[in-house]
């Protein structure tokens, strides 16, 4: 499962790990830095406009809500993969049915891009395992 991501300086980012100093204090384990533009609720927007800030803290609350919800559909969905397999290969069946993952391929490429392949790839991984 992925666990790094890009901070808007690129570099990678680790839930829960140590966030440099801004102010050249000590790093914090799990903390973000504080607030540089005093937004709503201390969230960092990236703007000092009190009416852009507020807009943008609503939009990311919405963000997070389909966030969440990806997460417990990904997890949902791994695990009916993962029954899948098991029932298969209890009815002596092959591990994995590759024309079933060329469609799922097939259909998030259509829909998504090259992006698309990419997330059918890690989706296809959650239920089955590597190869």
């Amino acid at each position: 499962m992925m666990t790094d991501v890009a901070e808007q300086s690129g570099g990678p980012v680790r839930p829960g790990a140590e966030q440099p100093p801004v102010d050249g204090s000590e790093p914090v384990a799990g903390m973000a830095p504080p607030a540089e533009d005093g937004g709503p609720g201390g969230a960092r927007t990236g703007t000092a406009e009190p009416a852009a800030a507020a807009r943008i803290v609503q939009i990311r609350e919405r963000i997070d809500e389909i966030d969440n919800a990806l997460i417990s559909l990904w997890h949902e969905r791994a695990t009916l993969s993962q029954e899948v397999g098991a029932t298969r290969m209890a009815s002596g069946g092959t591990r994995l049915v590759l024309s079933r993952e060329r469609e799922i391929l097939e259909r998030f490429r259509v829909a998504l891009g090259a992006d698309g392949t990419q997330l059918a790839l890690l989706l296809l991984r959650a239920g089955r395992g590597p190869l």
